[in-house]
């Protein structure tokens, strides 16, 4: 199943428009798993790799009106909750082992629902995307490519998990080339909320794997 069994109660605002809620996530020894709803001025809500939660906690926040996934890892709770809101599913084209079929696809460089932009971060997983909004202070919600469960710097995960490490170590770098950064928000771990671009050079710096760079993006 795609789902942890741990479900969320609450949802807590990180930044204006941006509330996230997390869970014990059981399915990877119950490292800490995080989700994010982005809240547009109209009133809609976005969700990014959804989180089992009590359905009440996302209504609060006004209309659910899409899910978009990182990647087809993160499908979570993503189908009960189209079904819940009947909210469309958007999945990276080409993302493998989704449970359903995804009501619409994206690319790099796709404009998706709650104003956020597809940017393509292989490494973790060919198709594993990092989303970037720019209101309001530039944010990247980074899906796989870091990890923030301890304090400090963020880690990279385990290369044994990784379908190829030095291409995430290089998504990371053009991150950091081509895009601003402000926030960083992880789909494992607390987020960071000022001076993210400082933190993204630390992670690359204090990186002791440092797999070969081989495959070019």
């Amino acid at each position: 199943m795609s789902e942890p069994k741990e479900r969320a109660h609450r949802t807590v605002q990180i930044l204006p428009g941006i509330h996230r809620w997390h869970v014990s996530d059981d399915r990877i020894g119950g490292i800490q798993s995080d989700a994010y709803a982005v809240v547009a001025e109209d009133g809609a809500v976005t969700l990014i790799d959804p989180l089992p939660i009590d359905e009440k906690a996302l209504r609060k926040l006004g209309r659910v009106e899409a899910i978009v996934l990182t990647s087809g890892n993160h499908q979570r709770a993503a189908w009960h909750l189209r079904k819940a809101f009947g909210a469309p599913v958007w999945a990276p084209q080409d993302a493998y082992g989704l449970e359903d079929t995804p009501d619409a696809t994206y690319v790099g460089g796709d404009n998706l629902p709650g104003g956020l932009v597809a940017y393509h971060t292989p490494g973790p997983a060919e198709s594993m995307y990092a989303l970037w909004l720019e209101r309001p202070r530039s944010v990247i919600f980074l899906s796989d490519l870091l990890t923030h469960v301890e304090k400090g710097t963020p880690r990279f995960v385990e290369s044994q998990y990784q379908d190829d490490p030095g291409r995430t170590r290089m998504s990371i770098q053009r991150i950091l080339d081509h895009l601003p950064v402000e926030v960083l928000c992880f789909a494992h771990g607390d987020p960071i909320l000022k001076d993210g671009a400082s933190a993204l050079r630390s992670a690359l710096a204090e990186d002791t794997e440092v797999p070969t760079r081989s495959h070019p993006l």
